[in-house]
């Protein structure tokens, strides 16, 4: 199966070389689609450059602002859809989803599963370099998806991800209102609202080794917003 990975990227100069280094290093051959939203620390020179190299392995969407995680993952689904993969994978550009758990992920694919996370709270994973603050956040969000929108997953957060093609086909991707980190959460949930089987396999995330958290009170208030609108809508359809 043709795996493809989605990197969004945003002043991500330090990490995007060696991390494109490592996946296309892995024996599931994937191919790479960076969304580089005009990064002003050059992320996107490097990223073209990285193209040029790589045979037609590493391909660049470049984007005129900083638009947000959820609409460079849409444009980044509609790439790989058009481009023949079957297996769409997503992570972050900063190290704290480790290449090494692909292959992983691809196998749970393979038994069956329609959607993959890579997750943190299953028996197996965890986190390093984490503040308590950050955990707590984390911990707290899960809960309040868990109980307002009854989600499966113990992860619900998590960007490393991997879908089948199928799922993406299907799902109506311009209709997902929500952006930002806010974006995982409502894609999980009109993925298992449409009956695909989600998985989860283990992962130890990593506080970013390089550069600053994007994760700003903006986007807790998104997250949180978010819940609440699909919550509202659950309660109608039951």
């Amino acid at each position: 199966m043709q795996v493809t990975v989605i990197v969004p990227t945003y002043n991500e100069s330090e990490n995007i070389e060696p991390l494109v280094t490592q996946l296309l290093s892995l024996p599931v051959a994937p191919r790479v689609i960076i969304v580089d939203d005009n990064s002003p620390d050059g992320t996107g020179v490097i990223a073209d450059r990285l193209a040029a190299e790589c045979n037609g392995r590493v391909e660049v969407i470049h984007r005129a602002g900083k638009l947000g995680l959820g609409t460079a993952y849409i444009a980044g689904f509609k790439r790989a859809l058009a481009g023949g993969a079957d297996l769409i994978c997503t992570m972050d550009a900063d190290f704290s989803h480790s290449p090494r758990f692909i292959p992983q992920m691809v196998v749970k694919i393979e038994e069956g599963y329609d959607l993959v996370i890579g997750s943190r709270y299953v028996r197996g994973g965890g986190t390093i370099g984490c503040t308590l603050s950050r955990k707590l956040l984390s911990w707290g969000a899960n809960a309040l998806a868990h109980l307002l929108l009854g989600l499966q997953a113990r992860d619900t957060t998590a960007g490393f991800r991997c879908y089948r093609r199928e799922v993406l086909a299907k799902l109506d991707l311009d209709e997902i209102k929500a952006s930002g980190y806010s974006f995982l959460i409502e894609m999980l949930y009109r993925v298992q609202q449409m009956g695909w089987r989600v998985g989860e396999v283990p992962i130890i995330f990593e506080n970013r080794r390089l550069g600053r958290s994007k994760v700003s009170r903006d986007e807790i208030t998104r997250a949180l917003l978010t819940v609440l609108r699909l919550a509202r809508s659950r309660v109608h359809r039951g």
